[in-house]
């Protein structure tokens, strides 16, 4: 009740630039970075999720800077100040690093990312920071969200619906169907855009959708429960079809969503998991 009250709580509060950090080059570097370190699944979801919260805050940030600036010279109050997008392009892979660090740390096995093993790396890509600034980074990650930074991952809504499935009865054997769930989450987030493409499509049955419904169409792609329970019924599809139809029913007893809404999903992610367009 609680996570679904939260992902409620975070589609009504949704910013309009949601998902504009989630590409698939930024999540594959993050995917990366955080195997490079020994992260577990948690940690690197977080990462990415953090990254995404901290860089909408920046952008709403230097877009409230950037209207003051211009009332101000309106007034003729000042002059016109440099470009506040430049910090921001100049300081995106040590930002991304202190996420994963910051991440690192959430992690309930306690792998820490060290300053001198993300120095280490950054200095691989040739930049120069200091440990001074490393840690300058961590603190303005952890400022800009106002330390909340403990926040409920996609993962967290499948482990949860996982364990209700198997005190109901689920005759699937939970660690290959967690562990199926771990890399189509995977594929979800490195395929995001896609897969949604796809399930947008198919709800207007209409090939080329409109702005407006691209644009209401954001709070399907970021609600986690949604995500969560598309995740499990694929990996249920594809590791034992015959159980398929009986663990949709108990997911949609769950948590309210329509079994068409969850199957939609799941043939979103077939599709792009096999490449093929077969009905």
């Amino acid at each position: 009740i609680h996570l679904a009250t939260e992902n409620e709580r975070c589609l009504r509060e949704l910013p309009e630039q949601a998902g504009l950090f989630k590409g698939t080059r930024t999540v594959e570097f993050i995917f990366l970075l955080s195997e490079k370190w020994h992260l577990d699944h948690p940690a690197r979801y977080q990462a990415v999720e953090l990254l995404e919260r901290f860089m909408i805050k920046q952008v709403e940030q230097i877009h409230k800077s950037s209207r003051e600036n211009v009332k101000s010279r309106e007034q003729g109050q000042g002059s016109s100040r440099s470009a506040p997008e430049d910090p921001i392009c100049d300081t995106f892979v040590l930002r991304l690093v202190s996420c994963v660090q910051l991440a690192s740390k959430l992690s309930v096995h306690y792998n820490i990312v060290k300053s001198d093993a993300a120095l280490k790396f950054l200095q691989s890509l040739k930049y120069s920071y200091t440990k001074e600034e490393l840690l300058e980074s961590e603190l303005a990650v952890l400022k800009t969200l106002h330390f909340q930074i403990n926040v409920p991952t996609p993962l967290a809504y499948v482990e949860l619906l996982l364990e209700v499935l198997g005190h109901n009865g689920c005759l699937l054997p939970a660690e290959p169907l967690h562990q199926m769930c771990t890399q189509l989450l995977d594929f979800s987030y490195l395929t995001r855009d896609a897969i949604y493409d796809t399930l947008l499509k198919i709800a207007i049955e209409d090939s080329t959708p409109s702005e407006l419904q691209v644009a209401k169409f954001l709070t399907v792609k970021e609600d986690s429960m949604l995500l969560a329970v598309g995740i499990i019924s694929t990996s249920v599809f594809i590791l034992n079809p015959g159980l398929w139809k009986q663990v949709v029913e108990h997911l949609s007893c769950i948590t309210g969503i329509t079994p068409q809404s969850i199957s939609e999903l799941s043939y979103a992610v077939l599709k792009h998991v096999v490449g093929s367009t077969a009905p």
